[in-house]
């Protein structure tokens, strides 16, 4: 039985992820991506969406069998016990600190466009787009869901305005251009893109809350994947085809700079609000589904009961709260700390990459079949991006080797204090 309110659609579902992965990557990553690797970026794209997929089939088999608010933590913990599903989640949750401002920074950045801003400004909208977000996760969840595919329309839409107005594609700019010997150039631009397609995870978490997780879910999931990946591809082209790339530092107005070359300066306005919508999607289905997660580990009494609260509307307000405020404390450390956007991506990567790795390696153990093979193989293209990510994955790696040694410590007081009580009740 499920312990949250069934009410998503298969459409809902589509916009709820499509927005999470387009969301703070679709107007900044191909303009990374370009400044890494130029054409051969293109061919990074290509690459990436055939990697993701056999991901993507082994996550829809998972939550098409295993729907649970849980996520991928509740998976691995199904197919290699208690331990490994507490340190899976808090692995999860350790992107709250580097993630979600990453996502906030890139949302801020738009209204930079339209208006001259203080860093304190920067951080007041920072604040307060979480106090919206925090306000609409109020509500049931298939508000949300209607909110996202509204958002995920508007994204495709603009996209292919650039392309009508820009007689897309361009003689000059092939679709796939020659290697040429660029080849080693695609590993670059992979850890940074991979950024493009974390969400499907997060994406688990609202499983539980499907009308017919059986046959929507895994629907939504593929789909939503395909279209994301379409829409990346196709803002690379015209990212490439307009030369709106080349400066980590102005790469996150690559959409705004094609927009005002084709429509003049009213498309200030229409390029900041897009870009902030989009960032904005992504970071309702991120924080919706980090609340899930606590609700669903207080709920088994893994984590204090007072977080297993839901409100009149059935979603778990307190959680909700919870992750928002750690947000908000992190994210002012980080305003204060002035730390670079692309070094927090790369760290948020390496999590994502651990946790998808330790996915694909339950699905090995809960699946049967085609898709047991298909989790096996996904797992190696997991350690194959891990590797790729280099020494930025560190974190990831050493906050779970912190988080093992932790849970061994916990589990050697523990085992003192049960063989210590039969000696008190004999002295007593």
């Amino acid at each position: 039985m499920s312990r949250l309110n069934k009410e998503l659609g298969l459409l809902q579902g589509i916009g709820l992820l499509c927005t999470s992965l387009l969301g703070t990557g679709i107007f900044v990553i191909p303009a990374l991506a370009a400044t890494a690797a130029g054409e051969i970026s293109l061919w990074a794209w290509l690459l990436l969406i055939v990697l993701i997929l056999p991901m993507a089939f082994t996550f829809a088999q998972l939550g098409r069998h295993y729907p649970h608010a849980g996520g991928a933590p509740h998976l691995i913990g199904r197919a290699f016990g208690a331990r490994m599903e507490r340190m899976s989640a808090f692995l999860f949750l350790a992107v709250i600190p580097v993630g979600l401002p990453a996502a906030l920074n890139i949302a801020s950045g738009f209204w930079h466009a339209l208006f001259e801003l203080s860093d304190l400004a920067v951080l007041a909208i920072q604040l307060a787009t979480l106090g919206i977000i925090l306000l609409l996760g109020q509500r049931p969840a298939r508000t949300s869901g209607s909110v996202q595919i509204a958002i995920a329309l508007a994204i495709v839409a603009t996209i292919a305005l650039i392309w009508f107005k820009g007689d897309l594609p361009h003689a000059e700019q092939p679709l796939l251009p020659p290697l040429a010997g660029n080849w080693q150039l695609l590993p670059v631009a992979l850890g940074v893109m991979f950024w493009c397609f974390v969400g499907i995870e997060a994406f688990t978490h609202l499983g539980e809350e499907f009308k017919n997780p059986q046959r929507d879910f895994p629907l939504a999931l593929l789909l939503g994947v395909l279209l994301a990946g379409l829409v990346y591809w196709a803002c690379s082209v015209a990212v490439l085809s307009f030369h709106a790339y080349g400066d980590v530092r102005t790469d996150a107005a690559s959409l705004p700079r094609m927009l005002d070359v084709l429509l003049g300066d009213q498309a200030r306005w229409l390029s900041a609000s897009i870009g902030y919508l989009a960032c904005f999607a992504s970071m309702n289905v991120y924080i919706q589904g980090f609340a899930r997660l606590i609700w669903s580990l207080a709920d088994e009494g893994k984590l204090p009961r007072t977080l297993a609260s839901r409100n009149a509307n059935g979603v778990p307000a307190r959680a909700l709260l919870l992750v928002v405020l750690s947000c908000a404390l992190s994210t002012t450390l980080i305003w204060a700390l002035a730390l670079p956007l692309d070094q927090l991506i790369r760290y948020a990567n390496g999590n994502f990459v651990v946790i998808y790795l330790l996915s694909m390696a339950a699905g090995w153990v809960l699946l049967q079949g085609l898709w047991r093979w298909l989790a096996g193989v996904s797992a190696l293209l997991c350690i194959g991006i891990l590797l790729m990510l280099g020494v930025d994955a560190l974190y990831a790696i050493g906050l779970l080797g912190i988080l093992f040694v932790l849970d061994r410590l916990r589990q050697a007081r523990r085992a003192i204090t049960l063989r210590s009580e039969p000696v008190q009740d004999l002295a007593s």
